[in-house]
């Protein structure tokens, strides 16, 4: 019975050191657990009969029964006589309460049946320090040693506790042994049944973000400041800087003396190629550094759709779009722009529909029509719904009655085209319900 207890009591110390929980609250949860424990034992009302745990000075558990000491007794359970209690107290006074040892087996036996639940007592103990420890560093880089991989889950050893990286937050193409040392950032923290779990990433741009702010110091000093980040683990990440201060160059900053800081980060990420831009106020401009390395002739904006079109070189498309659209798309990520491609030969094929379109409306001349088209009406709709200033400030045609023929003209060759549609799908039907009425 002493074995248990000192083992009992080397846990408890074990446990605080490890996991640096106090003393206090794993006692108080050993307490809780072996009182709960000796009430079902005894099949007594916790609320009704008064239990309490102690360790003596041998690291033994004592279980006492407190009772009120008072002069006639009419509750044996909750009180107890003078002369009575005087036989464990000398000195003790009616009105007074008096802890009475129970048997050592009810010591034994309840820290027996108490065990799984003082293993989960101090489990929630532990979660709860992880969480206080880790609540405020979320987004910060962890260093850590590979455990094991658990169905494709990397279990990370990061000092205090173990971490999870998840499938979906490790990048394509990355592999992990046990014993590994690797970086990752901690991404949030969930809390279940099992206790809390700390979730690591290599995959989201977070990553990416402290690997900067941990390699380039006028990131930190706020000097130089992160705008933006689109990242296609694995492959490529566009970040887009900006500096508070004129005569700091935030992209070289970024880069580094011969590209030493950059290059640390991409070391990191494996060969992921980066592209560092200059973030701009002006979408266009903006855009252009985006789609870096790509060079960039025009840009067509939507300001109320945020759609732009970007036209390049024939020889530029393909650098522009990248592989599998990734430039493109990570560029549209970036700028939080729907950007699409198109090549000077595309533009001039597509002004010339348009405009051969615009003809057929009246009082325009193939002057009004390509201003028009070069003011962004590219389609009958755009016309027929745009506003009459608008028109008239693209188109250069000033007289308002003039715009008010050409909007009409529009809506009708709209609405010709809508009655085409119809007629089209009911001979389609006509067609479908004849062929079935045959069969």
């Amino acid at each position: 019975m002493a074995n248990e207890f000192n083992e009992l009591a080397r846990v408890i110390d074990s446990v605080s050191k490890d996991k640096g929980i106090e003393k206090e609250t794993i006692l108080e949860a050993v307490n809780e657990s072996v009182v709960a424990a000796a009430h079902k034992l005894m099949k007594t009302d916790p609320s009704y009969k008064d239990l309490e745990c102690q360790f003596n000075e041998f690291n033994e558990i004592e279980l006492f029964e407190f009772k009120k000491v008072v002069q006639e007794v009419f509750d044996e359970d909750m009180e107890i006589s003078l002369s009575e209690a005087k036989e464990f107290d000398p000195d003790v006074q009616i009105d007074e309460e008096i802890g009475i040892k129970l048997s050592p087996k009810y010591s034994r036996i309840a820290i027996q049946n108490a065990r799984q639940k003082i293993i989960q007592k101090i489990k929630e103990a532990e979660a709860k320090v992880i969480f206080e420890e880790f609540k405020t560093r979320q987004g910060e880089l962890v260093n850590g040693i590979v455990r094991r991989i658990v169905r494709g889950a990397i279990i990370v050893d990061i000092g205090r506790t173990e971490a999870i990286i998840p499938y979906d937050e490790q990048v394509p193409r990355e592999y992990f042994q046990p014993k590994d040392r690797l970086r990752a950032v901690l991404l949030r923290i969930e809390e279940d049944k099992r206790g809390t779990q700390l979730i690591l990433s290599r995959a989201h741009k977070n990553f990416v973000d402290s690997l900067f702010k941990s390699e380039v110091p006028e990131i930190n000093e706020g000097i130089v400041e992160i705008m933006g980040i689109s990242r296609d683990p694995g492959g490529r990440t566009k970040i887009a800087v900006s500096s508070a201060d004129s005569d700091i160059d935030a992209v070289g900053a970024c880069v580094g003396m011969r590209g030493s800081r950059v290059q640390n980060i991409i070391q990191e990420l494996k060969g992921e190629k980066i592209d560092i831009v200059p973030w701009s106020p002006d979408p266009a401009r903006f855009s252009c550094n985006a789609l870096s390395p790509a060079r960039v002739n025009k840009v067509i904006l939507d300001e109320s759709s945020k759609i732009m079109e970007v036209i390049v070189d024939e020889d530029q498309y393909s650098l522009c779009i990248g592989r599998r659209g990734q430039n493109v798309r990570l560029a549209s990520e970036l700028t939080q722009w729907e950007i699409t491609v198109k090549t000077d030969i595309q533009l001039k094929e597509e002004q010339q529909s348009v405009v051969k379109l615009l003809l057929t409306l009246p009082n325009i001349s193939e002057v009004n029509a390509n201003l028009l088209f070069a003011g962004g009406y590219h389609t009958l709709e755009d016309i027929a719904f745009g506003e009459i200033d608008s028109i008239s400030k693209s188109s250069g045609i000033t007289n308002e009655e003039d715009i008010n023929k050409i909007q009409l003209a529009a809506r009708n060759a709209l609405k010709d085209r809508l009655r085409n549609i119809e007629v089209d799908d009911n001979e389609d039907d006509f067609e479908e319900d004849s062929e079935e009425k045959l069969s």
